[in-house]
């Protein structure tokens, strides 16, 4: 497969490319794929740009429109970088009665963020949930796979602050 004119994206490289082909070449003809060689390449990139997309519906000989559509319908495929840190404020009832969305407002400013993007140095990731299931501990906020509970306006970027 030929990608000249794919390689000039920042985030892959050569060597990248040759795994992605790979993934394809090996998952070509196996019906149903498609989910498969998504989630592959977004372990290996670590997000699906979009000339990953087009690139991998030519390799699977798919309409780009099916691939975009498959990568925007499940959560858990991201078309944009992902920071090194993913912070889950839960906009869930309990929580939005605590006060989350003082402590959601306070992120943004201090990090120039709005839910769902990342910050330019790619520290951090700032995703909105609707229930994480604690709210005993209301109002959550989840670090990675670290759950800070009753977290107030004042304590949420003194905890952020030790995430690097």
């Amino acid at each position: 497969m030929k990608h000249a004119a794919h390689r000039h994206h920042s985030d892959i490289t050569e060597k990248v490319w040759e795994e992605i082909d790979t993934v394809i070449t090996s998952n070509r003809d196996k019906p149903g794929s498609l989910i498969t060689v998504l989630r592959e390449c977004q372990n290996i990139v670590g997000y699906l740009p979009a000339e990953l997309l087009d690139y991998i519906g030519k390799g699977l000989n798919l309409p780009g429109s099916k691939v975009f559509g498959v990568a925007t319908f499940y959560s858990y495929f991201s078309l944009t970088p992902k920071g090194r840190n993913i912070i889950k404020l839960c906009l869930g009832t309990a929580c939005y009665v605590k006060g989350i969305k003082e402590a959601m407002e306070r992120v943004e400013n201090k990090y120039q963020i709005k839910e769902g993007d990342t910050t330019d140095d790619k520290r951090f990731s700032l995703e909105a949930v609707r229930c994480l299931g604690a709210c005993g501990l209301a109002p959550v906020m989840v670090v990675n796979k670290d759950i800070h509970g009753s977290i107030s306006s004042d304590k949420v970027i003194d905890i952020l602050e030790q995430y690097e």
